[in-house]
This record gives structure tokens, C-alpha cells and sequence, in this order.
């Protein structure tokens, strides 16, 4: 199993971080569109190690396509190919008050921006014209001069992040792969995401061979009792905040915790984020995340996601794990013994 970590936005901190966790055994890095860009640090992690590269996700409805795929065709060039755009989705309020952007349909949106880039991708690249005309996209202009020409590397890939059966059949009836959400669980990936999969991609005429599905889970990783005790109220407090937010209702509901939501999202409003994170239990920590030593950790995954998961994204929000524990954590993920 192929294992990425996230490297850190921080212009500053980018460099020496991607070499830490290149030290670690990882297989790639990723980054989150948090307080950082979330291509500028690629650019710089490209030239500082030799791992694979993922935007996981630049937010796609504030971005032209065409945007979106200039910056991801450069930094394919710039990585010799090591690059993968992951697309995704925000919640209304954040496409509005944050990006101050127009929301509305945001599974067929997103979906449409795969396709845009897509075809932008095949025009460049000499296959087709440039001729997309979407519901809310449309390119059909490009002049020589505008115009980079094949890429040496290829395009990269246009993967697509999703949690709810809409957007993960979508991402399947067009993407170039899976990003699964963080928040989630053995029984919602076997009972929602997996269906909407099959769905998504019998619509689009494919198969299982050569879509991949990479799963991202958080980790609350640690030998020590200190150690996981920090770990777990990290990984509690990211649950917090992600059980608030309507779009992850869902995961909640398949779990028997539908009614944790309302409570979660009222104190969200309120600033009550102390009291949202003791909401979460330590059950709730270790069925939407996973907890415990690199090994149980690695086991954890494997179980939750399947051996059909080829690919893993490893998140360690609110905490610092040691950097020992890491990489006992992804040779575990490694070796498929395990």
C-alpha cells in the first residue's frame, strides 16, 4: 500500500518539512487548502524531494478550469510527472462568505470542472479542440499563443474528492480516481461508498481496474499512553468540527450518532469548540479515525478499507506524532504481511 502524508503550507516550513517526511519511507505528499495555497507548496516540495504530488483538494468552484489546469499541467512538467490535481468541493457558506464565490449544485459543478480541465488537458495535448460547453462552464478559445503544446510527462491525473453517494458516483462517472473523504467509517465505506462506486462507474462504461480509490483517514498514532492520550484529543477535536458541518451528517447517521450533529453544529455557532470536542468519545475516535501503535494503526486500515485499497492519505491534525512512530507507521502499511 502506497502511503501520503500532508507537508505543510507554511512558504518557510515546506522544504524542510517535505524532506522529514520524505525520510519516513512515505510514498508521496499531499496538501489540504487550509491557511496555505494549496499548489505553491508542491512547486517547492517537487524540488526538494522525489515523492509523488497531490493537491488533496484544491476547491474547484472558485477556480476557472482552465486555472485549475494551467497550474496542475506546470507543476506536471516541473515534478517530471509526479503530480495528481484532486478536485473538490466546499460547504455553501465558505464558497460564499470565504472564497466570495457563486454556490449552487455542487456534485454536477465539480464534476463539470473534472471535465473541463479534462478536455482543456486533451486540447492542449493535440487529441481534440478545444470545445466544452458545460451548464456552467464553457471553454472554446484557444489561440497558438496560448496554447503550452503536449506535456512531456502527459497530463496528470484529475482525481476527485467525495464523501456522500452523489458526488462519489459522479467522481466515478468522471474522474480519474477517488479521493475519500477523512471522515468516515468501515460501515459507511461498505455500505454508502462502495455502492456509489460500482454505481458511478457502470454509468460510465468502466471498471474497477484502473479507477483508484484512495482512502485518507486520521490517525491518532502513538507507542506511549501521553503520546495516544494527545493523539486521540487531536483526532476528537478534527471529528468535533467535521460532525458540525451538515455534509458529514451522513457518516453519523449510518453510525447511530445522527442526533450528536444538531448539538455539534449549535456550539459551532456559539465558538463552543471545547465543548464539542467532549462530545466525541473515544469510540467515536477510533471508528471515524484510527488509533493506537503504527501497527494497530496499519491494521486498522487495512480492515476498515479493504484489500482492494492500494493508496492512503494519513492525516495527524492537532498533534505532532513522532517521527519514528510515522515511519514504523508506513513500513507497517508497507508490507502487505501485515
Amino acid at each position: 500500500m502506497k502511503v501520503h502524508l500532508q507537508v505543510t503550507g507554511a512558504p518557510r516550513q515546506v522544504a524542510t518539512d517535505a524532506r522529514e517526511l520524505a525520510e519516513t519511507g512515505a510514498d508521496g505528499l499531499f496538501t489540504f487548502e487550509g491557511p496555505h495555497d494549496v499548489f505553491f507548496p508542491l512547486v517547492v516540495a517537487a524540488g526538494a524531494t522525489s515523492l509523488e504530488l497531490m493537491t488533496n483538494v484544491a476547491i474547484a468552484g472558485p477556480r476557472s478550469p482552465m486555472h485549475l489546469a494551467h497550474a496542475a499541467y506546470d507543476l506536471q512538467v516541473y515534478s517530471e510527472g509526479r503530480f495528481r490535481l484532486g478536485l473538490g468541493s466546499q460547504i455553501r457558506a465558505h464558497i460564499e462568505k470565504r472564497y466570495g464565490s457563486t454556490w449552487g449544485a455542487p456534485a454536477e459543478r465539480t464534476a463539470e470542472s473534472v471535465a473541463a480541465v479534462r478536455a482543456i488537458f486533451a486540447a492542449w495535448e493535440g487529441r481534440a479542440p478545444l470545445n466544452f460547453r458545460g451548464k456552467h462552464y464553457t471553454h472554446t478559445l484557444l489561440p497558438p499563443t496560448f496554447d503550452p503544446g503536449p506535456n512531456p510527462f502527459g497530463p496528470p491525473p484529475v482525481l476527485m474528492g467525495a464523501l456522500g453517494p452523489v458526488m462519489t458516483r459522479k467522481a466515478a462517472e468522471v474522474a480519474d480516481g477517488l479521493l475519500v473523504m477523512p471522515f468516515n467509517s468501515e460501515r459507511h465505506f461498505t455500505e454508502r461508498t462502495l455502492p456509489a462506486i460500482a454505481e458511478g462507474l457502470r454509468r460510465s462504461g468502466r471498471t474497477p481496474d484502473g479507477f483508484p480509490v484512495i482512502a485518507q483517514v486520521m490517525v491518532a498514532l502513538g507507542r506511549t499512553e501521553e503520546a495516544l492520550t494527545a493523539a486521540m484529543d487531536g483526532v476528537g477535536s478534527l471529528i468535533a468540527f467535521y460532525g458540525s458541518t451538515p455534509a458529514y451528517r451522513p457518516v453519523l447517521e449510518v453510525e447511530g450518532w445522527e442526533q450528536l450533529h444538531s448539538t455539534l453544529n449549535a456550539l459551532s455557532k456559539t465558538g463552543g469548540f471545547a465543548e464539542m470536542r467532549a462530545l466525541v468519545t473515544d469510540e467515536m475516535v477510533r471508528t471515524i479515525g484510527v488509533a493506537g501503535t503504527p501497527e494497530e494503526c496499519a491494521a486498522q486500515i487495512r480492515t476498515r478499507f479493504g484489500a482492494g485499497i492500494e493508496e492512503v492519505c494519513c492525516y495527524f491534525p492537532g498533534y505532532a506524532p513522532n517521527a519514528a512512530d510515522v515511519a514504523d507507521l508506513v513500513e507497517a502499511l508497507h508490507d502487505r504481511k501485515d
